[in-house]
């Protein structure tokens, strides 16, 4: 929904709205927020509350550090009264855009990284990229003292019900709230691990999926605290069971039609569709250290767990990194497999829709598709196919990073080098810590 400044103030007034967060998110993913009372309304719509951006994670130096909050008016909502206590004042929301004080967008902005690639896809005559992410998450017990563990609060598996699956209820209050501040639920469910679920969303253009998406992941959050539990976004939190994934479905629209169709094609894929999938292809490499940002990443990204491996495309199969499902039409999309849910949304997207826009600049056609279940082939037949391995670790991933040019370029100077000076950083903290999985092997032993 599009509103005005007089619309929102007025929403505020009617709803008895005694406080508005206005939110950020910084280069690693977490939302962060500022709030202001009820006599800084005005203000705050017009852009003009201060923070200081030297305490957020890869935004600028203390020399430099005033930075300006522009609310996107579309993202204003309410938040439910499950969210916060309404006897204290209700409360809002807006998510804002970053600038330095003479207006000038701030460089090191997620949201201005995406927004810069969706720009450029407009001006090659496209009206925007949708994208249809699938986050899964675990449920988990907290101790006595509140603090998370690891034990699943259920057995269930894919698509059961009460009372093996014991998620129901929070599921149900979390979907009550999205659906209260805006979103469209098509689906709920158990997923294949104890303990692991999924909400699915309706797709949106790019940057209101990546708002939507933070906004989600919030939510989830806020709402099993209610019930007791932990909701957690880490990929691989357990050994031996199935991590948690984000595919993304993605496609491009040109003059409202579906730019990836055509019903005379092979496969009914457009060649505006190829050149877009070998773009992702092209870029696997370059962009895995966005898309799966933590060390912990890697972990879900090896086979027998459902997650891609190779970098390989398939109208069918699901072992390969991008599918295409059935579908076609206005819903012909390519289901990107490999991205998992503790990425920066902004950043993942920006980067999907960079590696695509490549593709297409380039003319870039992929190699035939795989039909065949590509963990089952041997490594010669992979050769053959010239199906390369996605990096197997983080170093792997921020070594492919720094030489892919493109992916550099689309991050712009200031993220690109904060982001993969911290992420080295948490290699390097990784790397040097001495893991139980040691003490249990050598102790002993030497």
């Amino acid at each position: 929904m599009e509103y005005t400044k007089a619309e929102i103030l007025k929403e505020l007034k009617a709803k008895n709205v005694k406080f508005l967060r206005l939110q950020i998110i910084d280069i690693l993913g977490v939302v962060k927020n500022v709030e202001v009372p009820e006599s800084q309304f005005e203000k705050a719509l017009d852009g003009e509350i201060m923070f200081d951006g030297s305490s957020i994670e890869g935004f600028t130096r203390i020399e430099e550090s005033d930075m300006l909050l522009k609310p996107d008016y579309n993202t204003f909502a309410i938040l439910p009264d499950a969210l916060e206590d309404p006897s204290r004042g209700r409360v809002a929301r807006l998510i804002c855009d970053v600038a330095y004080p003479d207006g000038r967008p701030f460089e090191g902005d997620p949201r201005y990284v995406l927004k810069r690639q969706v720009e450029r896809l407009k001006k090659l005559g496209f009206d925007n990229m949708y994208a249809g992410p699938e986050a899964e998450f675990f449920l988990f017990l907290r101790s006595p003292d509140g603090l998370p563990t690891v034990e699943t609060h259920d057995k269930a598996g894919y698509f059961d019900l009460a009372p093996l699956d014991k998620g129901e209820e929070a599921r149900r209050d979390m979907v009550n709230v999205l659906v209260a501040m805006g979103f469209e639920i098509e689906a709920d469910h158990h997923e294949v691990a104890p303990g692991q679920h999924e909400i699915d969303f309706k797709y949106a253009d790019a940057l209101r999926t990546a708002d939507n998406l933070s906004t989600f992941k919030w939510v989830v959050k806020r709402v099993a605290l209610n019930h007791g539990l932990h909701a957690t976004f880490m990929p691989k939190p357990i050994a031996g069971i199935n991590g948690s994934g984000m595919h993304t479905h993605l496609s491009l629209f040109k003059k409202g039609e579906n730019a990836f169709f055509d019903p005379k094609a092979e496969h009914q894929l457009s060649k505006t569709a190829l050149h877009f999938i070998a773009g992702l292809l092209e870029h696997a490499d370059g962009m895995v250290a966005i898309t799966n940002p933590l060390v912990n990443s890697y972990k879900r990204l090896t086979p027998g767990y459902e997650a891609p491996t190779n970098i390989a495309w398939s109208a069918s199969n699901r072992s390969a990194m991008i599918r295409i499902p059935a579908r076609r039409g206005v819903g012909t999309r390519a289901e990107l497999r490999m991205p998992d849910p503790s990425a920066n949304p902004y950043l993942a997207l920006a980067v999907m829709l960079a590696a695509g826009l490549d593709g297409i600049e380039k003319g870039l056609l992929p190699p035939p598709p795989i039909q065949r279940n590509i963990y089952k082939m041997t490594v010669r037949e992979r050769r053959k196919h010239k199906i390369r391995e996605l990096p197997g670790t983080l170093r792997e991933a921020l070594e492919a990073l720094r030489k892919d040019k493109v992916i550099q370029e689309a991050l712009g100077d200031h993220v690109y080098t904060h982001f993969v000076q911290a992420k080295q950083i948490e290699w390097d903290e990784y790397r040097v810590t001495v893991h139980q999985w040691e003490l249990d092997r050598y102790l002993a032993t030497y």
